[in-house]
Order: structure tokens, then sequence, then C-alpha cells
């Protein structure tokens, strides 16, 4: 609470060492776009651990959303994007390891996933104008020491996120056909037959991950499906990309992992003219998604 108490800050959300496959849904969908949205580079936005100042806390109490997801797993992400969007000021707490029950990402986090996904989607358009014109990100302050501290390994079933994947595309090609836009969804079903001829060689590259992202937060905003259908058929999907970072990172310390996350976060950061454009309904020409391809590279070469 030193932050809160002697600093001004408002919001302290808390930077863990995290086990490489532990955090996916942090990793590979929030905080990637928020980030990409909002501009602050909040590693665990959805860490449970809060410091908050009594100004904010009033600010949450005056809302009224409190019989949505937000009263469940969509909590911890409600807070720190009003946080952010409301313009409090926000930093970072190092806290060590993330102590909990660590699962194999392959593993029923539906729930989980549908409700924060949900919530973060929510969220987009009640703050669009808050992230509309915003582009890039800037760091956040962090406090504390940081340490390096042993991690309990986590077990990957990555046969059971293939087969969920293919199932996910035999069965719900229709749905996605009306959430996908049409290129990715043919990129989508191009990496399916790949997987079918062979699982040591498959990826799902950042782009395109980060516009399944896009297209599903546009998809939930215009409605050409029920939102109850939506977010399920986001599940495979994930688990794909889940799968994918595994392959991609399985040889590979935390370090050079977190530069694989980073890579991430600037292909989320570089698709902001394609969001805008299927935020506004339009068919987002293929220019919108080299202008941010080209965004990436300039980054990557800073």
């Amino acid at each position: 609470m030193r932050p809160v108490l002697y600093a001004g800050y408002d919001f302290v959300a808390p930077y863990y060492h995290r086990h490489k496959y532990d955090g996916t849904i942090t990793n590979s969908i929030v905080y990637p776009l928020t980030r990409a949205l909002y501009g602050l580079r909040v590693r665990q936005p959805i860490g449970g651990d809060f410091g908050i100042s009594g100004r904010l806390v009033s600010r949450y109490l005056k809302r009224n959303d409190w019989e949505t997801d937000v009263a469940r797993y969509g909590i911890d992400i409600w807070m720190t994007t009003i946080a952010i969007a409301e313009g409090f000021r926000v930093c970072q707490s190092f806290l060590g390891a993330k102590l909990h029950d660590a699962k194999d990402p392959g593993a029923d986090l539906s729930a989980m996933l549908h409700q924060v996904v949900g919530s973060v989607f929510s969220l987009m358009q009640e703050y669009e104008s808050a992230w509309e014109n915003r582009s890039g990100s800037d760091p956040v302050d962090l406090f504390g020491f940081r340490f390096d501290v042993g991690l309990d390994p986590i077990e990957v079933n990555l046969d059971r996120m293939f087969n969920a994947f293919l199932r996910g595309c035999r069965d719900l090609g229709e749905l996605w056909t009306m959430a996908l836009h049409p290129d990715t969804h043919e990129d989508i079903s191009r990496l399916a037959r790949s997987l079918e001829r062979d699982r040591g060689t498959f990826h799902l590259s950042d782009e395109l991950w980060a516009r399944v992202i896009v297209d599903f937060a546009c998809a939930y905003k215009q409605r050409p499906l029920e939102r109850s259908h939506l977010l399920p058929s986001l599940t495979p999907l994930y688990l794909a990309r889940v799968a994918s970072f595994v392959l991609e990172t399985q040889n590979l310390f935390s370090a050079q992992v977190e530069e694989r996350i980073e890579n991430l976060c600037l292909a989320f950061e570089g698709l902001k003219p394609y969001l805008r454009a299927r935020w506004k309904g339009e068919t987002a020409p293929p220019q919108a998604r080299r202008e941010g391809a080209a965004l990436k590279k300039e980054k990557l070469e800073v």
C-alpha cells in the first residue's frame, strides 16, 4: 500500500514471476488487448491482488454493474480498466511468485475465459472514447525489488488442445463465419488443414491471433450472433493459440518467453487501424493490416 499512502497512486497492480504456461488468458488476450487499447503496460491486469485508494473505491461503489460477470471472474479486469480509462494514477508492485493452484492451460477454464473476455469486450464499448484515438503504449511505474524465484512445473497436454481446435473447426465453422473477417476465417481453416497433416510444426502467428481477438470483439459489439454462443466459440481458437505458444516456447527461458509476449503485444498495437475499421462496421481492407504490420516492424527495429 506504500504507493497509495505515500506516492499518490490510486491503483497498484501486482507484478509477478509466473511459470511460462501459467496465466495464458492474461498473456494471450487480456494483457496484449488491454495494453493496445488503453496504452499502459499493466503486466498483470487480472492478477487478483490490488492496492486501491479511497478515491478509486468511491468510484467503484458508484457503479451499478455488480450483477454482471464483474461479480465473478470479470472483477479484476473491471477494476483495472476503470482505473486506466478514467485517468486514475496507476502503478505496479513486484510481489514475487504467483502462488495459486496453477492448472494445465488446456484444462477446463471455459467459464473464466468467457467471463473475463466478455468483461473486456463490454468495457471496450463503454470506454470507446478512451481508446479509439490512442496508439502505442507507455511503461508503468514498478515498485519493489525484482528477484528470481523458483516456480512449480506445469504439465501441458498438447493433444487435448489440438483435438479441441479441430473439433471446433468441424462444429463451429458456421459461427466463425459470422464472427470472423473472411480473410481471418480462411487463415484459420488453412491452419486446421496443416494441423491435420503435421502437429509438430503447428504455428498460429501473433498477427493472426490478434485479428481473431479483434474480430471477436467487434462481433461482440455488432451482435451478428448471440453473445451466449459467440464467447464459447472462442475457446477452441484460444486453445489453438496456447498450443502454438507452448510449441514455440518449450525450450525457452522466462526472459525469452517475455520477449515473445512483447512481440504479441506489438502485433495487437499494430492492428489498431484494423480494429478501428472493424469496430465501425467497415470491411477493414488489407491496407489496415499492412499498416499495422509495418508499425510492428518499426517498433521491433527501434
